[in-house]
């Protein structure tokens, strides 16, 4: 939409390969249909449940059995989803993007061949190419995961409700599901091979762990699922999942309604052509490398997104880079993206905010002599009269010595962590400081004060 803008002649392919179980979706990508945006409304269903306990503190007087319905909520879901889909269709037709709902794969120079669900091939050529493939969920390689497993891929349009859920990864996909799943009321199981939420602050991701373990979510450590069986059909039906210790030959089963896998995402960059055109890529990790202006290796190619090596996986980032990119190749701009300050939020029961470093990657960056950490435990006003939870709201900042105690990482863990994140990022993009979040004042009484 952005190229178009320059009277740019435009073309979108965008294919969805079916996950294992038969599921696809509509244009917008993963964030959109099977991503952000259905996450934060199961979320919010969530959120919802916890706040009729609450209330009755409050003075509200209801008698009747409360108890949620799956199914209301996954087509209020859905439906919402399909007007996005709706809505993206016209607003490519309205800045006249041709848009094709085909599968790409680079064939020569220049040349792409995109084949559509019926496995009509037609060749393209263009100028430039911009590679958002994105990611999918990864599989364990074991019997039965394919057959019997979901994904979040399949989740948010789950015909039923997936009553006893095994969820095995440790990923924010992986903590996001199960905390929202036992909001609703479900018995839910996680089960972790090593560390919770590699890649963000340790200090955070335990606290998360403790906090989900106190609200009666069950966390198998340091177990990985070896082959999973089904027991009974159904929906949901039953499977037997048999699991081997990581630290030695212990063998553990039990069994589940429902297993959702969310251990990891593969890049969808090795079946597109990339070695017909030279694109390199990672071996291991399928990303590809770029420079600071998101090009490949090979100068026409340019890639954006969760595919990019080394860099965030965000969508709104993804859209930012993407746009830059554009204005500087058509609109003469000279602005690149920041990979550093991106503020981004987990929607676990208790939300994480956070924007530029870890406290681990401060310490390896700076070096822990460098910097300085503050930090405060803090209760919500909105949780004291139904008390429950106190000092498990938890804020810190990281802060650089060497440079006036600028704020180079900040996190909260509490209600509207999103909410409270986002404007602190503005702030950090403008260099703030200690001293200026001191002389800052406070809005009373909110999370955000803190």
């Amino acid at each position: 939409q952005e190229a178009a803008k320059y009277e740019k002649k435009v073309m979108v392919l965008d294919f969805v390969t079916p996950t294992p179980l038969g599921n696809s979706w509509g244009l917008g990508g993963t964030c959109v249909n099977v991503g952000c945006i259905p996450k934060k409304l199961m979320h919010q269903a969530a959120l919802l449940g916890q706040a009729l306990q609450d209330s009755r503190k409050f003075g509200w007087q209801f008698t009747e059995e409360v108890k949620h319905n799956w199914m209301t909520m996954a087509e209020s879901v859905q439906n919402y989803i399909g007007s996005l889909n709706w809505g993206y269709r016209v607003a490519l037709r309205e800045k006249n993007v041709t848009y094709e709902n085909a599968y790409g794969e680079f064939v020569g120079p220049h040349t792409i061949k995109a084949t559509n669900k019926r496995g009509v091939e037609k060749l393209y050529t263009a100028e430039r190419f911009l590679i958002a493939t994105g990611e999918r969920p990864r599989y364990l390689g074991i019997p039965g995961d394919k057959e019997y497993c979901i994904s979040s891929d399949d989740l948010f349009s789950l015909p039923y409700c997936p009553g006893k859920t095994l969820v095995v990864g440790a990923s924010y996909v992986a903590l996001e599901c199960a905390g929202f799943l036992a909001g609703l009321g479900l018995d839910v199981t996680v089960m972790v091979r090593s560390i919770l939420l590699r890649g963000f602050d340790q200090d955070i991701a335990n606290k998360i762990g403790e906090y989900m373990e106190e609200h009666g979510i069950n966390f198998i450590r340091q177990f990985v699922p070896i082959k999973v069986e089904q027991v009974e059909k159904g929906t949901p039906g039953r499977l037997r999942v048999i699991a081997k210790s990581t630290k030695g030959n212990q063998i553990i089963e039990g069994e589940y309604n429902t297993v959702l896998l969310a251990i990891g995402r593969d890049a969808c960059t090795r079946k597109i052509g990339l070695d017909k055109v030279g694109v390199k890529i990672n071996e291991k990790t399928g990303k590809i490398p770029v420079n600071d202006e998101e090009q490949t290796n090979v100068p026409y190619i340019y890639a954006v997104g969760d595919i990019l090596q080394d860099k965030l996986e965000l969508t709104p980032l993804a859209i930012q880079a993407g746009r830059l990119l554009v204005q500087r190749l058509y609109a003469g701009a000279t602005s690149k993206c920041d990979y550093v300050n991106v503020p981004t939020t987990v929607f676990t029961p208790l939300e994480y905010g956070a924007c530029g470093y870890s406290e681990e990657a401060a310490v390896e960056k700076f070096g822990e002599k460098n910097i300085e950490v503050y930090h405060s435990h803090f209760w919500p006003l909105e949780w004291t009269v139904p008390s429950r939870d106190n000092n498990k709201c938890y804020a810190k900042i990281i802060c650089n010595i060497q440079d006036n105690e600028r704020v180079i990482g900040f996190h909260v863990l509490g209600p509207n962590a999103g909410e409270v994140t986002q404007g602190f990022a503005a702030a950090m993009k403008c260099g703030l400081t200690k001293e200026q979040l001191d002389s800052t004042v406070g809005i009373h009484p909110v999370c955000a004060e803190v």
